[in-house]
């Protein structure tokens, strides 16, 4: 009989796909012989069956959970429900890949009218055990009954207002009575029945929620972000109650082995006294730091420290703790591998090494090559952050820098960043609802919350720049305005914020690059040493391509020329050459492009120092370089002694119903040879010409003939590419080597790959159109219909920006392998936006690809990626 239910105490941290990553580490402190509460986990297998059964816990599940509910009865010597000695839990989600804040909690189960008078007299605590009942309601109505909390703080807040006081601990055993009283009236005014009162009921329905929460959009849509399967589902941990909030005795809060914003090796974390754990993450009362825990309880202090030494030895990584002081015992109730900021990642990689803790191989895995985003982009230019004057400060959540316009909901981030402007969100405290939002924006900046407020936590992961905790700002989300430092910001206002110093500009501020240096260099050099796959770069100007050097791009496997068409005198030659009625005018107009591209091709030859360039030839429909204004039209006849009407024909008989298919790539070499004759000549004098200057370098151009599907096509346009070659190179007495491949874009040139490749010397997978053309969607039009798609299941991920490995990639893997067996020492890449992608890297290394090529910013994420995937697939 299958089994769904595990005690802390059979489990183990290597269970974390059947326990979660919650429940395994749970376990594994258990048997670490560390204070743990005692406890039980319902797997992930339940979770699956849950969906699997139309949303249901199976009879036989739920009869296992009350078994274990029973063991946890004896070993806390509480029973549930009980009046006089009653064990209150608490339910806590836990997926096998950490997801902070994405799913629910409840705690304090098990609470009724009756229980909480027994629990009254049993602790002789009033204040607490209605303090406890009032979070219970709170928490349950909002999580298992969708009821807003923000209803029930309005309670609060009219009750303290009423009373004059600030802080909800403020407030005595008769308020917190009568808070019962009103959150109860208000929960059967919404709900039209009475607050559930049956513990058993409260365990299930919690039990189901947690389930639920899977597939709440906040937990969908950040699986999307971090490549999470949604056929994994979430563990539930349940748990016995410790409580924080009993006195001056007790105590909750969250602590990191080593600090999560710079990696150094130092205990971070902050605590509350007289507190449950959502408080400190909530950012509702202002957090100590646990350096103070040292004045206020010495012993619980040193306790702490020896586990969290114990702890950071036995993982060899960095641990993110929760722990509970009641009545002067602690308790741990968590730990996992923390989330942590780039820097701080490369700095704990490298300083575990140098510690012995780690080898260097395990270093390169330990970091996640999406994080290395975060280092790569601009920072403040620093003679303009001297100048400027911040308006305030707060603590320094999440380093970097971020200029943007105000805007005050995720809703607004998000509808701001797709019109494409900059967006700093502001906002009284963030809530996992807001994790689209936080996506979009360049900076997060909060009122409330602490270091490990959801915010800060949140922001580090994605390596967003968060500032949090301002409390001098006075805000009106409703009305989007707030105030601080005497200044008034309204929604589009721009402001700026330093992650790293955590101060606040009223302004906008010019960034610079980034630069990049000490261990980032050290990790980087760690990875080439073990990664066996090329990184090459997408490059269309010098300019881009010594940016990508720098980033240790070993070339370029994508120069698109068409992107340098379309400036001031370059768009009138390509324009006049697409009007143009014979080949003689054709080849005029062209004659004025070739100096313009010879000129580009070196400098790019240049940037590169001698390593391959692939260069793609003339792609998009020649309707996309054409006027379509009256004025510019007749400006275009003018400049061409040509009617108007002309004019306007040619460019009305260029429409095309599916330009994507239409009259472009290899087709327009077909059309007009001149066009590849022309660029075969940019290509080769640019080459010949730098290789004249450099004799130590071995300049060698690939001519990528794009959107071939036939052999006879690359054939035809192959011949006018060699011809013309051959005659510059053996008349300019320069020894030049040169390629001629072709993009695999269209399926059928994966199908037929074999022959294609007895005249292709290299493919180049462009994963883009192959991906439009396989799935016969548009990714400009895509965006439509595709957010139904993710809601439904139909699909996890987005196919644009994450490989499709189950249908493009297997005719990518036809390409490959058909490819080989005509031509073994074919070269193979990829230069589609999935380049980048860390899970589509390590499905082309995987093929057998020879490179990856991505866009500038993204090559060091390249190379840690594709060394991650040598290390995890050579052993």
């Amino acid at each position: 009989m299958a089994k769904y239910v595990y005690q802390f105490s059979e489990g183990n941290g290597k269970m974390r796909e059947l326990l979660g990553g919650k429940g395994a580490n749970l376990a594994e402190m258990t048997n670490l012989g560390m204070p743990v509460p005692y406890g039980f986990t319902v797997s992930t297998e339940a979770c699956t069956r849950y969906y699997d059964d139309g949303k249901v816990i199976a009879p036989e599940i739920e009869k296992e959970i009350f078994e274990h509910l029973g063991k946890l009865e004896e070993k806390a010597g509480k029973k549930f429900g009980d009046v006089n000695n009653p064990l209150l839990v608490s339910v806590r989600s836990g997926a096998r890949a950490s997801m902070p804040g994405m799913m629910d909690t409840i705690l304090n189960l098990g609470l009724n009218d009756e229980v909480v008078e027994g629990f009254a007299k049993l602790t002789n605590n009033d204040r607490f055990a209605y303090d406890s009942y009032r979070r219970f309601i709170q928490m349950f109505s909002d999580v298992v009954m969708e009821l807003p909390k923000s209803n029930f703080e309005k309670i609060i807040d009219e009750m303290k207002e009423k009373k004059g006081v600030k802080l909800d601990t403020e407030l005595d055993a008769d308020d917190l009575k009568e808070m019962v009283k009103r959150f109860k009236a208000f929960y059967k005014e919404q709900k039209g029945t009475d607050f559930p009162c049956e513990p058993k009921d409260q365990l299930m329905e919690a039990v189901k929620a947690v389930f639920r929460s899977w597939d709440n959009p906040r937990a969908i849509y950040y699986r999307r972000m971090n490549d999470i399967p949604s056929d994994w589902g979430t563990a539930v941990n349940v748990q016995m109650m410790v409580f924080g909030n009993t006195g001056d005795t007790s105590g909750t809060g969250v602590a990191f082995s080593r600090n999560p914003s710079t990696g150094e090796k130092k205990l971070y974390g902050e605590f509350l006294m007289n507190a449950q754990g959502e408080d400190v993450v909530a950012g509702i009362r202002t957090p100590q730091s646990i350096d103070e825990l040292k004045n206020i309880m010495p012993e619980i202090y040193d306790q702490f420290v020896g586990i969290v030494n114990k702890l950071e030895d036995h993982y060899r990584d960095m641990q993110d703790m929760e722990f509970t002081i009641e009545n002067r015992k602690l308790y741990m109730l968590q730990t996992r591998n923390g989330k942590r900021t780039a820097t701080a990642a490369i700095n704990i990689a490298v300083d575990l090494v140098s510690e012995g803790m780690i080898d260097k191989k395990q270093a390169v895995l330990m970091i996640d090559p999406k994080q290395l985003d975060a280092l790569l982009h601009p920072q403040f230019d620093a003679a303009a952050i001297k100048k400027a004057q911040p308006v305030g400060s707060a603590l320094p959540a999440s380093p970097g820098a971020a200029c943007g316009k105000v805007v005050f909901s995720a809703e607004d981030a998000v509808a701001f960043s797709q019109k494409g402007d900059k967006v700093v969100l502001v906002r009284l405290e963030t809530s996992p609802e807001d994790i689209e939002g936080m996506n979009h924006a360049e900076g997060i900046l909060t009122v409330r919350g602490g270091m490990t407020s959801h915010a800060a936590v949140v922001a580090r992961g994605m390596g967003t720049c968060c500032v949090a905790g301002c409390g001098d700002i006075v805000i009106d989300e409703e009305k989007k305005v707030f105030t601080l430092g005497g200044q008034t910001f309204h929604e589009g206002d721009f402001i700026s914020l330093d992650g790293t110093t955590g101060k606040i500009y009223g302004e906008a501020i010019p960034t610079v690059p980034a630069s990049l240096s000490g261990n980032f260099g050290t990790i980087m050099e760690w990875t080439d040493e073990f990664r066996k796959m090329g990184v090459r770069t997408n490059a269309d100007t010098p300019r881009d391509a010594k940016q990508a050097r720098k980033f240790g791009a070993e070339g370029i496997g994508l120069c698109r020329t068409e992107h340098m068409f379309f400036e001031g005198e370059r768009i009138k030659a390509i324009r006049e050459m697409i009007c143009s009625k014979t080949v003689e005018q054709r080849k005029k107009a062209l004659a004025k492009l070739l100096p313009m591209q010879r000129g580009d091709f070196e400098g790019i030859y240049e940037a590169m120092e001698g390593c391959p360039v692939t260069i793609r030839f003339l792609d998009p429909p020649l309707h996309e370089f054409v006027p379509h204004d009256e004025a510019d039209i007749r400006a275009l006849a003018d400049e061409m002694g040509m009617k108007y009407e002309e004019v306007k024909a040619t460019i009305d008989g260029l429409h095309e119903f599916n330009p994507m298919m239409g009259h472009r790539g290899c087709r327009l070499a077909v059309s007009y040879p001149e066009i590849a004759e022309m660029q075969t000549q940019a290509v080769i004098e640019a080459a010949i010409n730098v290789q004249k200057k450099h004799a130590d370098w071995k300049v060698v151009p690939e001519i990528m003939i794009p959107l071939v599907g036939e052999i006879k096509e690359l054939q035809f346009v192959k011949k006018t590419v060699v011809t013309t070659a051959d005659e510059i190179i053996k008349k300019s007495g320069v020894d030049l080597h040169y390629k001629v491949g072709t993009m695999i874009e269209i399926p059928r040139a994966a199908l037929t790959a074999d022959e294609i490749a007895k005249d292709a010397e290299f493919f180049s997978f462009g994963t883009n159109d192959l991906t439009q053309m396989t799935f016969g969607f548009s990714r400009d039009d895509a965006g439509h219909f595709l957010e139904y798609y993710y809601q439904n299941k139909i699909y996890e991920s987005d196919p644009f920006a994450k490989l499709d490995q189950v249908g493009v990639g297997k005719l990518v893997q036809m390409a490959a392998k058909l490819g080989r067996e005509t031509r073994p020492d074919i070269k193979l890449g990829i230069c589609g936006e999935h380049g980048g992608d860390p899970s589509t890297i390590e499905f082309c290394y995987k093929t057998g690809l020879n490179y990856v090529s991505c866009s500038p910013f993204r090559v060091p994420i390249a190379r840690l990626a594709a060394a991650q995937a040598a290390i995890k697939y050579d052993k």
